[in-house]
């Protein structure tokens, strides 16, 4: 099997940094069913392109398979393992790629850490349930697809088209992202692997599917695909991605799977609507409640809330801020304001800043929400966040969210916070007294709230608090 990876991003030699291989070298990467190679076809500073060569030895693949075999002579060519070319690849690609699928680059870890322009083309690839299939699971990740059946045979085209097709994907990725989606999305589009998966199997594709595949529509698919309809393990995978996607800061919303796919995904049991997706709800409702008209969310990320936001009609105005260019590439990315209108376009400002330092774009907006960040926020630089969002703003309405510290007792599998990078969680009496605290200064009133599912001893897990400004005759 071929595929190769391109990118345009100049000097797009800087590919060989990223995926830890030298353009200029050809190597040889021995695997247990055959050779992998990894060369440059072009490697130019406007144009660069890595080729992943698989060649399969088929009495290699069967002496390993029949290892452990019972003693008799045709152990080794009997085994209820498919051949499967996809798995095979990716198998062979996260072995080549181990340091580039982690994201580490010493050499460029500035480049790593952005996406990029890539194009990734697999001549030929089994795609169980055709082209569709491979739109279904590449496009919500922000791929361009397309998928060209292959006909069964070119001289009868009255047969029909085989179940294979040319995939070429098209995007602005990270190449560590990329690398993880197509180690898991491959076998899935094969529909098979040609190992034994164990229980360490679920581990193996929640790293892979690390801030993605909680959040992909189609996830009860992509899961019992890759665990090769295993029910036991599959049913455990997505009880964890569940979690996830409740506890997780940086969540989607889920989304109902489609019907279409009812024979592929089997029966999945209704579950609830994640946390994240009651957080975005109860947000939402506040501001209409406080009849808001112009709403900049101060820590956006990837810019799920804005998604909402800028659908609502009643806002004139909306904007998103965040340190982290990243988050405001993918923001951009899921608004789609490349193709956005001029009228639309006019109403979305993204833009880069610290919240910690006073910023004169922060202020004409009539309110501002910040959901799930001061937890990330050390404590000693609360009071600068406090004085630039609640002082020199002089926002109308402030929206706060927060995890409810008390709850986590009730995450079975929780140690410790909900997120490694939370400096702390409060209870809610410590939330409470820091409301009343801030709001007393900057001349606030403040209503508290709890988000979630309610329990009598322990409160909700997200706790909310409104901050309404007080009017002055200054206003």
């Amino acid at each position: 099997m071929l595929l190769t990876l391109t990118t345009t991003h100049r000097p797009a030699t800087d590919l060989g940094y990223l995926l830890h291989k030298h353009p200029d070298r050809v190597q040889s990467f021995r695997q247990s069913f055959g050779t992998a190679t990894v060369l440059y076809p072009e490697a130019s500073e406007e144009r660069c392109t890595a080729a992943l060569l698989l060649e399969i030895d088929p009495v290699r693949l069967a002496r390993t398979r029949g290892r452990n075999a019972p003693d008799f002579s045709l152990a080794q060519y009997v085994n209820d393992r498919s051949y499967a070319a996809s798995s095979l690849l990716g198998v062979a690609m996260a072995d080549v790629f181990s340091t580039a699928r982690s994201g580490r680059c010493a050499a460029r870890q500035e480049l790593a850490d952005v996406a990029i322009p890539l194009e990734v083309e697999i001549p030929v690839l089994p795609c169980r349930g055709g082209a569709a299939v491979a739109h279904r699971v590449f496009e919500p990740l922000g791929w361009s697809v397309l998928a060209e059946p292959i006909p069964l045979e070119q001289t009868h085209p009255e047969w029909g088209d085989s179940r294979y097709v040319r995939l070429h994907l098209t995007g602005t990725v990270r190449v560590a992202d990329a690398l993880n989606q197509l180690h898991v999305l491959l076998p899935v589009l094969d529909e098979s692997v040609h190992y034994w998966q164990g229980p360490d199997e679920v581990d193996k594709l929640l790293r892979s599917g690390e801030g993605w595949l909680a959040t992909h529509p189609d996830v009860e698919l992509i899961t019992r695909r890759y665990l090769a309809r295993r029910g036991s393990l599959a049913r455990t995978a997505l009880d964890r991605l569940a979690r996830l996607a409740e506890v997780g800061d940086e969540t989607e919303d889920a989304l109902d799977v489609d019907p279409s796919l009812a024979e592929e995904t089997e029966q999945v049991a209704e579950r609830r609507a994640p946390l994240n997706a009651q957080r975005h709800d109860a947000v939402l409702r506040l501001l209409t409640e406080a009849g808001a008209t112009s709403v900049i969310d101060l820590g956006c990320g990837s810019g799920q809330l804005l998604d909402r936001l800028v659908r609502q009609p009643g806002l004139t105005r909306v904007a998103g801020v965040d340190v982290s260019t990243r988050s405001l590439q993918h923001a951009a990315r899921r608004l789609r304001l490349e193709q956005m209108g001029e009228r639309q376009a006019e109403r979305v400002q993204l833009f880069q800043s610290a919240l910690t330092y006073e910023d004169e774009r922060f202020a004409g907006y009539d309110a501002a929400v910040l959901m799930e960040v001061v937890e990330h926020v050390d404590p000693p630089r609360l009071e600068a966040l406090e004085r630039v969002v609640l002082g020199a703003a002089r926002l109308r309405v402030v929206v706060v969210t927060t995890p409810n510290a008390e709850y986590n007792v009730l995450y079975e599998h929780l140690r410790g916070r909900r997120h490694p990078d939370h400096r702390f969680e409060w209870t809610r009496a410590e939330f409470a007294a820091w409301c009343d605290r801030v709001a007393a200064a900057h001349g606030y009133t403040v209503t508290l709230h709890g988000i979630g599912e309610h329990h009598e001893v322990h409160g909700s897990p997200t706790q909310a608090a409104v901050l309404t400004r007080k009017e002055s005759a200054d206003d």
